[in-house]
């Protein structure tokens, strides 16, 4: 019987001793994600390579993943191990009422801003330009308008130059849509898109439904339109909300939809291909246009765009170079199905042509093949970015006890944007404003809903973020100012 109880006790100090090791490991991995080492979306280390790496058994790295799992710090995948959970926030509840939008005078105030050297900026949506393919791209722009004077003066008419409209649909093929030269209108920058296809499909007075955070150009064109828009909850990874989609629709009538599902403005989402199916499954009939500015800028990889799941041909595509190359191009396309015609002609008699000397140009700097090779060096850049940012300004912002577990900042997976939700008490505006008295802009969560949600966020951009001295300042000067603005 003595010999019997040593051997249980034995068992029972060898279990106890294994269960501290696990937890320690549960301990490890749970620090490193807090501290930012590991973002949402890594890959964790194998169970072989955290087993070398801690002197550890296999069997006690994968009870800690176990417990990591079951608490949602991590999230297992198919064949390819662990990588981090990202964080979710309750959706915040959204009045979903029509509504006038007045966004005017806010947005006039904020985008006059100078561009000045001493002014550090998180709000700009403008692309990083210091890339060799840019200076390509100038480089072309000043061999065609040396030879403006040598061709007669006319105007280039809808759907635009024709060399151009070629490169363009091989510009779509690598976003994964199929098209022809004759689907394409080329516009003034995927702005003209959205607003040609809402004179297309609405009249003053209709209701259309947004996401909420929305772009607040979007919701500016809906103002210039007398539209009303509706305002449905985006979930941080996701997209639209789509319970609260099924409930506004069933009881307003919806005259058409305006999203953006890859790498949104401001959020960053991204909706994966099984909530873009069921997205449009709930909205079988009503018209949609799919704003796709930040779909080339996918760090690994992305659904299709929904053009492409569209059975109904009811989906207008809009897009452009403005994220990818330079917004200073203003070059954007439309893919309108069976709205074509009616876009056509109002473009026509908006534009009665368009700027024949950068079509040229930049039909021939697509066709040198440098467009896709500078895709590869800015997604690669983009994403080094992110990770940078977040760490940077996440450090920088858990500095402040009332700021501490007490924030969320979203990490995108294409595009360089990203949106700061902050304690309620917050104003957006206000701090706005602090900011700029810093040397810093950023963009008031304010400006991206009809109706004033969203005050207490903060959508910036890090397009232009290098890990240099004055960035870290600028952030670390950031966070301070937030810390003050939460009372």
């Amino acid at each position: 019987m003595l010999k019997e109880n040593i051997i249980a006790r034995a068992k029972h100090h060898q279990s106890s001793h294994q269960q501290a090791k696990y937890q320690q490991v549960v301990t490890l991995i749970g620090e490193r994600i807090d501290k930012r080492s590991y973002q949402a979306g890594d890959k964790l280390p194998s169970i072989r390579e955290l087993s070398a790496e801690l002197s550890l058994s296999k069997n006690t790295i994968i009870r800690a993943y176990q417990q990591l799992e079951a608490s949602g710090k991590i999230t297992a995948c198919s064949r390819s191990g662990f990588i981090v959970s990202a964080i979710t926030l309750p959706v915040k509840k959204i009045t979903t009422t029509p509504k006038y939008v007045d966004l005017m005078a806010l947005s006039k105030t904020i985008m006059k801003l100078p561009a000045e050297d001493n002014i550090v900026s998180f709000g700009s949506a403008h692309p990083d330009t210091d890339f060799p393919a840019i200076r390509s791209l100038y480089a072309e722009i000043g061999r065609h308008s040396r030879y403006q004077h040598h061709i007669p003066s006319h105007y280039q008419l809808p759907p635009g130059n024709e060399d151009l409209l070629k490169q363009l649909v091989a510009v779509n093929r690598e976003l994964g849509i199929n098209t022809s030269v004759n689907e394409l209108l080329i516009t003034n920058g995927a702005q003209q898109a959205i607003s040609l296809s809402l004179q297309a499909i609405t009249q003053p007075g209709d209701i259309v439904l947004v996401e909420s955070p929305s772009y607040f150009g979007n919701l500016l064109l809906l103002e210039s339109l007398g539209l009303k828009a509706i305002e449905v909850p985006a979930l941080n990874h996701e997209g639209m909300d789509l319970n609260a989609l099924q409930q506004v629709l069933a009881r307003w009538p919806v005259r058409a939809i305006i999203t953006n599902p890859s790498f949104n403005n401001p959020t960053g989402f991204l909706m994966p291909t099984n909530k873009r199916l069921e997205f449009l499954a709930i909205t079988s009939g009503i018209p949609i246009i799919e704003d796709d500015v930040f779909g080339g800028l996918a760090y690994q990889s992305r659904p299709l765009p929904l053009k492409t799941l569209d059975t109904e041909n009811r989906i207008i595509y809009c897009n452009s170079l403005s994220k990818t190359l330079d917004s200073r191009l203003r070059i954007g396309w439309v893919i309108a199905g069976k709205y074509q015609t009616t876009i056509e002609k109002r473009l026509m008699t908006d534009n009665m042509g368009s700027p024949n000397l950068m079509h040229s140009a930049v039909g021939q700097f697509l066709s040198t093949g440098k467009y896709r090779q500078h895709l590869g060096k800015i997604r690669r850049s983009y994403a080094k970015k992110q990770k940078m940012f977040y760490q940077q300004l996440t450090q920088a912002l858990d500095q402040y006890p009332n700021l501490y577990n007490h924030y969320h900042l979203s990490q995108p997976q294409g595009g360089f944007l990203c949106w700061l939700t902050l304690p309620n008490s917050v104003d957006g505006l206000a701090l706005y404003r602090s900011a700029l008295e810093k040397g810093i802009s950023i963009l008031p969560g304010e400006m991206f809903s009809s109706d004033k949600h969203h005050r207490n966020c903060l959508r910036l951009s890090f397009a232009t973020f290098e890990p240099t001295q004055k960035w870290k300042n600028a952030l670390e000067t950031l966070a301070e100012v937030i810390a003050r603005h939460d009372n």
